[in-house]
């Protein structure tokens, strides 16, 4: 069926350092940096490498996509695009690349380097990379400035995903087509340069000279430190170690700062749509989550409001559904179908469906608060003698993703931050076939309604589906929603800008609006 062309047109070599090594001079900044400390784990610098918040908030300065979002828009601008838009379908999607933009080592951008971009995400398929999301790409041709993109299916959702961080567009003379860059450096075209780099531990980014896009405003210098656990955030906080906390400082912490006046502390609280989810190893019959009835006691079992209280102290909110509060065709399925935390439900859905007790299982979890919320979870599955709960914790944010996309864990705990604005991000990515959750989940019937959910423009006309997919979510049970979170930002009275790096749906970190206020003496 033809439908109409949606258009969208545009108005108006740095060196990493691995430990040990220096710098081009050119990055460094006589200014001093505002310092950022999170508990946000970086999985990769190379944007084929990773598909979470912590490597995002990276990716959209460092590197730059064809379109992107400004702060609370739902609709897409152009910014390494010159225009974009469909052609005769929603299958086929074509953006006309600037003519002015060059990498950070001077090489220019262009159409090539755009395809050599998606080409090696779907031809690397790396299992921590953002693959997925480009499930329907059949292919990319690059014609002179111009881009066009096939798919296999229509999607009105295309423009959303390529201004994602997953569609960062690298030098396809520094980044291999068949696997990750392993050299310790990342020219990109975004509103930063890497300056120096120690893995696990810090980044410094300095404002890009050649940047060239849809960001107007000049950063100062940025310095980023990784922490294992809240706990270690909130000590560098206390000890003025850092400027900023972001997505660091503990719940009783926050929750005192929310419900208090500290003039030496600028919190900004934005509403998220970022959804923690207890996600379901399904893949029978080795697995005892394999049978959708033990999966049904598990969502019964679970006690929402006593996790947000106890473990969060009410910074984050039940959720019942996959699509959260605040997003197109939200539900409530699960609190429909399900008693909350039902002992005598679960015990005779075991029973009918003749399943021995107690059920073992592992979940897998990571540290910090997390390992609290799981040893809350264990004691709730395991009243009556339902299931043995071994707690499996793992310290690392690389090596957590490799176990549980490996099927490790029966169960483990996941946090999802939206890809873009729409109620897609929270479904074709969860529970489409081959999906980021590798629980051996699929659903003929939800794989169909995604398709149709991606045939309207109009996005309102979509929520009938959104829901049908979540009733059947919800009766199949492939995760078992836990709650949404607040975002908190955290940041010393001569900073401003904190505000911006309260997360909105489009998952990007705008360093650029960050200041550090000069006294006036």
């Amino acid at each position: 069926m033809k439908r109409r062309s949606l258009g969208i047109t545009a108005g108006a070599c740095a060196l990493l350092a691995a430990c040990g090594y220096r710098l081009l001079p050119f990055t460094a900044s006589p200014e001093e940096p505002v310092v950022i400390g999170t508990a946000n784990s970086l999985t990769h610098l190379d944007p084929a490498g990773g598909y979470d918040s912590g490597s995002w908030a990276l990716y959209s300065n460092i590197y730059q996509p064809l379109l992107t979002f400004d702060p609370g828009a739902t609709v897409p601008r152009p910014d390494a695009a010159e225009s974009c838009g469909f052609t005769t379908s929603l299958t086929t999607y074509r953006c006309k690349v600037r003519g002015d933009l060059t990498f950070s080592n001077g090489r220019p951008v262009t159409a090539e380097a755009v395809k050599h971009s998606f080409d090696r995400i779907l031809d690397i398929r790396h299992p921590l990379g953002p693959s997925p999301l480009f499930a329907n790409l059949l292919s990319v041709e690059a014609s002179g400035p111009f881009v066009t993109f096939r798919l296999s299916t229509e999607d009105a959702t295309w423009p959303s995903k390529i201004a994602t961080p997953a569609a960062s567009i690298v030098d396809p003379a520094e980044f291999p087509r068949s696997g990750l860059r392993t050299r310790q450096t990342f020219p990109g075209s975004g509103p930063y340069v890497v300056s120096s780099y120690e893995k696990g531990a810090r980044i410094t980014l300095a404002p890009n000279p050649s940047y060239r896009g849809a960001v107007s405003r000049k950063g100062g210098p940025v310095e980023i430190r990784y922490y294992k656990t809240s706990q270690e955030v909130e000590k560098a906080w206390n000890a003025k170690e850092i400027d900023i906390a972001h997505a660091g400082l503990t719940a009783a912490t926050l929750a005192t700062l929310e419900n208090g006046e500290d003039p030496d502390v600028r919190l900004s609280v934005g509403e998220s749509t970022v959804a923690r989810h207890l996600v379901l190893n399904t893949r029978p019959p080795r697995r005892p989550l394999g049978n959708v009835a033990v999966r049904e006691a598990v969502a019964a079992l679970v006690d929402r409001g006593r996790l947000a209280e106890t473990v969060f102290k009410d910074t984050v909110s039940p959720l019942y559904s996959l699509v959260p509060r605040g997003v197109t065709g939200h539900s409530t399925d699960f609190y429909d179908v399900y008693p909350e935390s039902d002992p005598q439900w679960a015990a005779r859905r075991l029973r009918d469906a003749g399943v021995p007790t107690p059920v073992r299982i592992t979940l897998g979890h990571q540290v910090g608060s997390a390992a609290a919320e799981a040893r809350a979870l264990k004691a709730q599955l395991e009243r009556k003698g339902l299931f043995r709960v071994e707690l499996v914790e793992e310290s690392d944010w690389v090596t957590y993703q490799e176990r549980y996309k490996s099927g490790e864990f029966d169960a483990y705990v996941l946090q999802w931050s939206p890809d873009f604005p729409d109620p897609d991000t929270f479904v074709q990515p969860l529970v489409g076939s081959g999906n980021a959750l590798h629980n051996g989940y699929s659903s003929a019937e939800i794989d169909d309604s995604i398709k149709v959910t991606q045939r309207f423009v109009e996005r309102d006309r979509s929520v009938d589906r959104f829901r049908a997919i979540q009733r059947v979510v919800a009766k199949e049970v492939p995760l078992v929603p836990l709650w949404q979170k607040k975002n908190y930002v955290a940041a010393r009275p001569a900073v401003t800008g904190g505000h911006y790096l309260v997360a909105d749906n489009s998952g990007v970190w705008r360093l650029w609006e960050l200041r550090r206020e000069r006294s006036a003496g």
